[in-house]
């Protein structure tokens, strides 16, 4: 007979064995629950409460974010915009006439954003990012949000690199440096886009990427922009962001901020990058109408107090960057309308104080056919003259003492006093100014050009040739510097200043030419005067 011993080794063994077999039992056991547990997928789901023109109140989603995007039923957008203690004010990117009370809200756990890169370029997008040129859909790798923080001060450099527009008004008397923020204000049908348009074709040469962004606008006007872009080639180097005034002002709103993310990618890149807001009066009115749907206080003009605000957030993300952060730069010229001139109304007053100067447009000189219509009194640029070429400063200030001179002294005279011969001299260089400083749009003239056409007139070269002649001999002047003086051009544009001998070459070939095609002139009208007795 087995011993004691023997008996408790033998139960010993025989329990391990039965434990063995419990635990493989419960392993596959457990697997095969894992293998049959549904996945379940947490979401917030809010409901709509309140529906009115291009907003919605939904009650729920406790962790929605301040400008999150919401799902609606039929993948309709919104933006979470008001998160009040007890619903949430959505602002609606798609039409809203398809939302109902009760309709249910999903959250999508991202921000507002927009598609960002070079697959953007050629591209007609809206605020969303989706296309609108029936090109297919826009294959972007990365998405920025439409708010970012603007550049530290301590990443931004001074603007030193001028934007040349190819305008002689602007590159001469108020110019604009990469970085610089440059507001082009006036009255309706004044030519604002049209400066933006030329600024656009003229950096074709500059390799400097363009974002335009239309808000609001009529959809045939946006279209004329775009095929003078395409007509020009400008589009292969632009991306434009096109929203109507029969789109949502949620969307109109967004527009400028998206835009500016779409730019701020390339500028992180170390590109230099121009941006055009078109315009941003529009943009205020339809931030104004969605604050007082929404139930925010009204202030001036029912403006909300923080009016001032989205503007100032949206131009200061434009800057020039440090060397040591990729040295890119973004130029903002944001565009607005005034009405009856009327500068000192509250949007132009607050945009004039954000941005870095202003170009103003005057229905006067508009009307007078004088385009562009630029009040070079009304006009200024405060921190583009340091980023000037230098061969402009050898002309602008002489330049611009003539031609306000003028403009007081015309303002004078039609009083129909009489004026003293000095006066008089004075007078007609002053026109010779102003009909020099006419230029037909989708012309834009290199800064060589420029300069020795500025510096004729300021020499006095023209002020025996008509008035209305003055066009030829800028032609004239401009053909003969580009072919017998190539190397003063290339000095001119490579930044350098005018010597002595560069300025006395200049004024002989200019006197030269200039005086030829008076000779002509005369002579033509000698013969037909003979032949007329």
């Amino acid at each position: 007979m087995p011993n004691k011993k023997q008996q408790r080794s033998e139960t010993n063994a025989e329990d391990n064995t039965l434990l063995h077999v419990v635990e493989e039992t419960f392993e596959t056991l457990s697997t095969a629950l894992d293998r049959q547990r549904p996945d379940v997928t947490v979401r917030e789901v809010g409901t709509v409460v309140q529906v009115g023109r291009s907003i919605a109140f939904v009650d729920g989603l406790p962790g929605v974010e301040s400008e999150e995007l919401l799902r609606f039923p039929n993948d309709r957008l919104g933006m979470a915009f008001n998160l009040d203690a007890d619903r949430i004010g959505v602002v609606m990117l798609d039409p809203s006439e398809t939302v109902e009370a009760g309709d249910r809200v999903r959250r999508t756990g991202r921000v507002t954003d927009v598609p960002v890169g070079d697959t953007l370029l050629g591209r007609v997008i809206d605020a969303a990012g989706r296309p609108l040129d029936g090109k297919g859909s826009i294959r972007a790798s990365d998405r920025l949000p439409i708010e970012r923080e603007a550049p530290a001060i301590m990443v931004r450099a001074p603007v030193e690199t001028p934007l040349q527009t190819g305008i002689k008004a602007i590159d001469a008397l108020i110019p604009i440096g990469r970085g610089q923020r440059e507001l082009i204000l006036g009255d309706r049908q004044t030519g604002k886009t049209a400066i933006a348009v030329d600024t656009i074709i003229n950096q074709k040469q500059y390799e400097v990427i363009c974002v335009y962004c239309a808000i609001a606008q009529r959809p045939s006007a946006v279209a004329g922009v775009i095929a003078d872009l395409h007509a020009r080639d400008a589009m292969d180097y632009c991306t434009v962001i096109a929203t109507t005034g029969d789109d949502p002002p949620g969307f109109q709103f967004i527009a400028p901020y998206a835009a500016t993310s779409i730019a701020e990618h390339f500028m992180e890149q170390g590109r230099d990058v121009l941006i055009i807001y078109d315009d941003l009066t529009r943009h205020a009115r339809a931030y104004r109408e969605l604050s007082l749907l929404l139930r925010r206080p009204p202030g001036r003009e029912a403006y909300p107090g923080d009016i001032f605000y989205i503007h100032s957030r949206l131009l200061e993300r434009a800057t020039h960057l440090r060397s040591d952060h990729g040295g890119g730069s973004l130029t903002a010229l944001p565009i607005i309308e005034t009405e009856a001139q009327n500068i000192s109304a509250y949007i132009p007053t607050n945009l004039i104080s954000i941005t870095d100067g202003q170009i103003y447009l005057s229905p006067h000189l508009f009307q007078q056919g004088i385009l562009p219509a630029i009040d070079v009194g009304k006009s200024v640029s405060r921190v583009g003259g340091k980023a000037q070429l230098a061969a402009y400063r050898t002309v602008a200030g002489d330049l611009k003492l003539s031609y306000a001179q003028f403009e007081e002294l015309e303002r004078f005279s039609r009083y129909g006093a009489r004026l003293e011969k000095e006066k008089r001299r004075t007078l007609e260089h002053g026109r010779r100014i102003r009909e020099v400083l006419k230029q037909p749009q989708y012309e834009p003239i290199p800064p060589g050009e420029q300069v020795a056409v500025l510096f004729a007139v300021t020499e006095g070269v023209m002020d025996d040739v008509p008035a209305e002649k003055v066009a030829d001999a800028e032609r004239t002047v401009r053909k003969a510097v580009t072919e017998q003086l190539s190397e003063v051009i290339a000095r001119i544009e490579s930044g350098e200043e005018l010597s002595d001998d560069d300025r006395k070459a200049l004024l002989e070939l200019s006197r030269k030419v200039v005086g030829s095609e008076s000779k002509k002139e005369t002579d033509g009208d000698d013969r037909i005067a003979a032949q007329q007795d």
